[in-house]
C-alpha cells in the first residue's frame, strides 16, 4: 500500500516552519541590496568630512552667490539725538494690564523740518514697536513701584500703520539711564516750545 502525499499539505508544512521564513528573508534581502560600484564617491566621516561634500547632507556643487540688498528704513535723512536700550510695554485696555511690545533701542530722531520723533524697533526682527512725534502735550510720569521706568500717553502712534493713541511704559536697566532718558525727553520738549 503506497501513500500519496498531497502537494498542498507539503507546502503548508514548509510555510509554517519559521526557520524557512528566516532563510527566505535573508536571501531576499541580500538579493535586493546592490553591490557598491567603483564610481560612487568615497564616504568621509569625522574630521575628513567637509561641508557640501554630501556626507552631512546633500552634495553642493559650485558656490552660492549673494548680492547686497540696499534696505531703506526711513531713518537715513534723520539725525539721531540719542538712543538707549530698553523694554517697552503698552497698556491693553481690554485685559486691563501691560503687554510687552519688545526690547531694543529707543531713539530720538530729528528730521529736516525740526520735528523729533520717538522710534523703537524690536531686536532681531527690527519691527517697529513705537513711532510717534514728541509734542509739548506729552508728559513722562514715573511708573508706580519702579525708579527706572516711565509712563506716557502717545497721541497718534503709527507703529502699527494706523494712528492710535497708546499708553506706553518703558523700563531701563538702571536708574541713571532712566533719568538721562527723561532729561533728554524734556530738553527736546523745551526746544519745541521755543520754536
Amino acid at each position: 500500500y503506497k501513500r500519496q502525499v498531497s502537494t498542498q499539505s507539503t507546502w503548508g508544512a514548509i510555510l509554517r516552519d519559521p526557520a524557512v521564513w528566516v532563510k527566505l528573508n535573508k536571501s531576499n534581502a541580500m538579493a535586493a541590496t546592490p553591490e557598491p560600484t567603483a564610481t560612487e564617491p568615497e564616504v568621509k566621516s569625522g574630521e575628513d568630512a567637509e561641508p557640501g561634500d554630501g556626507c552631512d547632507g546633500p552634495k553642493i556643487e559650485g558656490e552660492a552667490k549673494f548680492q547686497a540688498v540696499d534696505t531703506k528704513t526711513g531713518e537715513e535723512e534723520e539725525e539721531v539725538l540719542g538712543k538707549r536700550r530698553a523694554k517697552l510695554f503698552r497698556m491693553d485696555k481690554e485685559a486691563n494690564g501691560w503687554k510687552e511690545r519688545g526690547t531694543g533701542e529707543i531713539k530720538f530722531l530729528k528730521n529736516k523740518d525740526g520735528k523729533v520723533r520717538v522710534l523703537m524697533r524690536r531686536d532681531q526682527t527690527l519691527k517697529i514697536c513705537a513711532n510717534h512725534l514728541i509734542t509739548s502735550a506729552l508728559e513722562l510720569k514715573p511708573n508706580v513701584g519702579s525708579d527706572r521706568s516711565w509712563v506716557w500717553t502717545a497721541y497718534g502712534d503709527v507703529s502699527d500703520d494706523e494712528p492710535v493713541d497708546e499708553i506706553f511704559a518703558i523700563r531701563f536697566a538702571t536708574t541713571e539711564i532712566a533719568n538721562e532718558f527723561k532729561t533728554q525727553f524734556e530738553e527736546i520738549q523745551k526746544g519745541l516750545k521755543a520754536e
